[in-house]
């Protein structure tokens, strides 16, 4: 039987995209902010089983697909740990003021207006900051550069970009997603299903993800300040540099600053959903090309000009990522990179995609639901580990999910503070 929807949340599986929102019947489920700081699905009525079998084929925490085969060429390199990859590299936008002010070297920012501006898309779907509530984000359809510059930057709050994705494939207007890789794991998994999606997404962008924060992180940091939300008219997570500073402006006139260090320092306190703790794929394997920071140890030492590592997955991210180099678009470093420097790059990645097949295995000795999984080489990757460390990983995952820390509430709105209405593109 597929799991409902509040059991996809209440096993802590579920990350807020907002898909089923949007393959649902019209008004059967809202995307509301919870008490706990987090996106979920708020269901009205009863779903029909069709409705919640087409949710569990989709739904990133009910089925998770690595690359496909078909999509790479036959000089594609293969790592254990890192999937496949048509190209690697360093690199950065090439416009110096995209480059400054988006998150890190701003090559998705850069890639984003390419496509607008040669023609390959119509639109980019992506998330940017609430023009009501700056704090919280908000899924953005960009028709021009200027546009796509405005939502540059990470967001690490919740965030649902395809809360209506039925409504832009009815469109029938070629464009491009740039979300995180549980967002794109969702739209592959409807494309099995709706041809519209590989018709009309031409190209399926992601950055290599650390994991989404509740909005209580966010939370804390205003009360740190002294601030109340509805005095915010910036919220700023990063940019402006790399890694740039944590930045509030109040409508008053204020502003406060926090560094990267003093916001991220203490991984504790990084209140990560319950779902990217048992992601197996933070790194958008099914993506055409993922971005990444590149922070030899995983931490930035201080600032710098803003680099990104490259991690081209299909033909398709092939051809985007020659063209936008040929236009000036993004720039690379002459320096030849491979995957065990992405290994020094991004060291947390490495141990979770090793520490994947344990833990999902020490949740479902718990007696709770795990995902389909597909292509993502989590047993091969666990045997990189001692049997020693897989036995702890395993064990410690399913106490925590005994004692509830890997679970949810049932769904409930924060009183008026639901999800702001998606920006009419």
């Amino acid at each position: 039987m597929p799991l409902s929807v509040e059991q996809i949340v209440e096993n802590g599986l579920c990350i807020g995209c907002g898909l089923c929102r949007s393959i649902a019947e019209p008004a059967q489920i809202d995307m509301v902010l919870t008490p706990e700081g987090r996106e979920r699905p708020l269901v009205h009525g009863t779903l029909s089983e069709a409705t919640l079998e087409r949710i569990n084929a989709v739904c990133p925490g009910t089925r998770i697909e690595g690359a496909q085969p078909e999509n790479q060429s036959a000089e594609a390199q293969h790592d254990l740990v890192w999937g496949a990859a048509e190209q690697l590299a360093i690199g950065y936008a090439g416009d110096p003021q995209v480059r400054f002010r988006a998150s890190t070297g701003g090559v998705l920012t850069a890639l984003g207006q390419f496509l607008l501006d040669s023609g390959r898309v119509d639109f980019i779907l992506h998330v940017g900051a609430s023009r009501q509530q700056p704090m919280r984000s908000e899924r953005r359809l960009s028709f021009d550069a200027a546009s796509v510059l405005e939502g540059a930057g990470s967001r690490y709050g919740p965030a649902a970009p395809l809360i209506d994705f039925t409504e832009i494939l009815e469109r029938r207007q070629p464009f491009a997603l740039i979300a995180k890789p549980c967002d794109i794991a969702a739209v592959r998994n409807l494309a099995r299903l709706d041809p519209r999606v590989d018709a009309y997404m031409k190209y399926a962008l992601t950055l290599v993800c650390g994991g989404a924060s509740d909005l209580s992180k966010s939370q804390e940091v205003l009360a740190q300040f002294g601030i109340d939300e509805d005095q915010l008219s910036l919220f700023r997570y990063r940019g402006n540099g790399n890694p740039g500073p944590t930045r509030m402006e109040t409508k008053g006139g204020q502003a406060f600053e926090l560094s990267y260090q003093d916001m991220w320092a203490n991984e504790d306190k990084w209140m990560i959903q319950p779902r990217c703790k048992i992601c197996p794929d933070a790194i958008g394997e099914s993506a055409d090309l993922a971005a990444s920071d590149v922070w030899p140890g995983g931490g930035p030492t201080g600032e710098d000009e803003g680099f990104n590592g490259i991690i081209v997955r299909t033909r398709r991210g092939l051809e985007l990522y020659q063209a936008a180099l040929a236009a000036g678009a993004i720039k690379v470093e002459p320096t030849a990179v491979g995957f065990r420097d992405f290994d020094l790059f991004q060291p947390h990645q490495v141990r979770k995609k090793r520490a994947a097949w344990a833990r999902l295995a020490g949740m479902k000795a718990a007696g709770k639901p795990v995902p389909e999984l597909h292509n993502l080489r989590l047993i091969e990757c666990a045997q990189l580990n001692s049997v020693a460390d897989n036995l702890s990983e395993a064990r410690g995952t399913r106490l925590r999910a005994k004692n509830g820390r890997l679970s949810e509430p049932r769904p409930s709105p924060r009183g008026p503070e639901s999800l702001v209405t998606p920006q009419r593109g």
